[in-house]
């Protein structure tokens, strides 16, 4: 694609690093068959391909972004199918990245949607603020149909039916391993997370330790600042990227770091890209040195489970599966469990991680099954689900109907905001993949596994 840029225009970093990626692009159209919204929508313009376009003209142009190119930003999912899809490697995430700053910073919009992102960006990543959210929008639950906006439905309906209680593992400590210490890894416990679910660190945590790694959580680490990043809120994404950086790399220099685990997908993707986020910032040697050890859980759990060096595979220790451990529950996964494995988009496209989680859950007994078109997202992304919920359910919609087929004992994925999204559509346990790993390991079963999941009754229009 050529660009027309000026040298004055190419000055900023932003700009110029936009610039190569469109110049990348040959408008081949192969990331269309991809594009969740696209196949949702069948609009050029909510496809990769279309948004390029508007994304070039509004840059190069410097113009005020007008509500049709706002639009059709938004309502791209930042799912990076189109970047698997891609055969010129269009890195698509830097360019809506950075439009999406360039919006926030000359485009005003309605109240409406300025009050949500705000309160939004207030709540979200902050787990007690959370909470209290949580709870009020529990008691309001009941009557989500009443609500006339869909995004304030969608806010309550997001509700989970319990809050979990505060796990103190996710206060900053250190866990020593079971026998020889493998490898020191630091936990990220995130934010949205320790309100949501808070089953999915503890088991990280056991399983990790289990398997000989000394976990740490960090003093000072907090949300990886993707949730508001994708709002194109740099200056906030930048602060908590920028505090994590600095207590990760505080353990790093005192106790070393092996790696820093990351069992939220979403997550992962960011915390990776620390070094580009933070490349002609005073912090970018260090940035670079937290994303070049950032690992997703299983890519974690897959080296300290490889073959031995004689070549005999791996076997968990046969007291682990007795149950002999105090923290263990007796029940076993039943022989022949069937889990329907969803692919987070931003593991399978974000971090090219397509195979571990499989590999892993096979490993540990169960029978692994996968929907049709793996690679379309279930339409959580974020806050998406909350932002553009009519798009988010039709998405959604399809993706529990695709598991379903499946005919599965439970669905398993790599991101608590798949998790929540699916889950809330489907009757099928939605557990993380590391809360079965640690279950077949010697851990107790998910409480998930055991809850009811049936909906309350919600009162209807008359």
């Amino acid at each position: 694609m050529q660009t027309t840029f000026t040298e004055e225009q190419l000055k900023d970093p932003g700009t110029a690093r936009s610039n190569e990626i469109l110049r990348a692009c040959v408008h081949c159209g192969f990331c269309t068959a991809t594009c969740p919204t696209y196949q949702v929508l069948g609009d050029e313009l909510d496809s990769p391909r279309g948004r390029i376009y508007l994304i070039k003209d509004m840059l190069e142009n410097e113009r005020v972004p007008d509500e049709k190119t706002v639009k059709h930003i938004d309502r791209c999912l930042s799912c990076l199918a189109c970047m698997t899809t891609c055969p010129s490697g269009v890195h698509y995430m830097h360019l809506v990245d950075h439009a999406r700053d360039y919006i926030e910073q000359n485009y005003k919009r309605p109240f409406s949607d300025r009050a949500l992102r705000w309160i939004l960006a207030r709540i979200l990543p902050h787990p007690m603020r959370f909470r209290v959210a949580l709870l009020g929008a529990k008691l309001g639950r009941p009557f989500a149909r009443l609500m006339p906006d869909a995004r304030l439905r969608a806010m309550l309906e997001m509700a989970p039916k319990e809050i979990p209680p505060v796990s103190r593992n996710d206060d900053p400590q250190s866990f020593a391993p079971q026998g020889t210490r493998r490898m020191r890894v630091a936990l990220m416990t995130g934010c949205a997370q320790k309100a949501l679910n808070t089953d999915i660190n503890d088991a990280t945590i056991r399983l990790l330790t289990r398997l000989g790694a000394e976990v740490v959580v960090a003093e000072g680490a907090g949300c990886c600042g993707a949730l508001t990043h994708h709002m194109g809120k740099a200056d906030e994404s930048h602060a908590s990227a920028a505090a994590n950086i600095r207590a990760w790399c505080t353990e790093i220099d005192n106790g070393g770091l092996d790696a820093i685990v990351i069992n939220t997908s979403g997550c992962g993707t960011t915390v990776k890209d620390y070094g580009h986020m933070f490349r002609n910032d005073p912090l970018a040697e260090d940035a670079a040195r937290v994303a070049g050890i950032a690992r997703d859980v299983s890519e974690v759990v897959m080296e300290l489970t490889g073959d031995a060096p004689d070549g005999t595979a791996w076997q968990p220790a046969k007291e682990w599966i007795a149950g002999t451990d105090a923290r263990t529950a007796p029940e076993r996964p039943a022989e022949g469990t069937v889990v329907a494995y969803h692919a987070a988009c931003s593991l399978q496209h974000g971090q090219q991680i397509k195979t571990h989680p499989k590999t892993l859950l096979k490993k540990a007994g169960f029978t692994i099954v996968e929907p049709s078109d793996p690679h379309l997202c279930c339409g959580s992304a974020g806050t998406y689900n909350l932002m553009q919920p009519e798009i988010s359910g039709k998405l959604k919609a399809r993706k529990v109907r695709t598991l379903e087929a499946k005919n599965p004992d439970i669905i398993a994925a790599g991101n608590i905001g798949c998790m929540m999204q699916i889950g809330s559509g489907t009757g099928v346990p939605v557990v993380h993949s590391v809360e079965l790993l640690d279950w077949a390991w010697g851990g107790p079963k998910p409480p998930a596994l055991s809850r009811d999941t049936s909906e309350p009754e919600i009162p209807k229009l008359r």
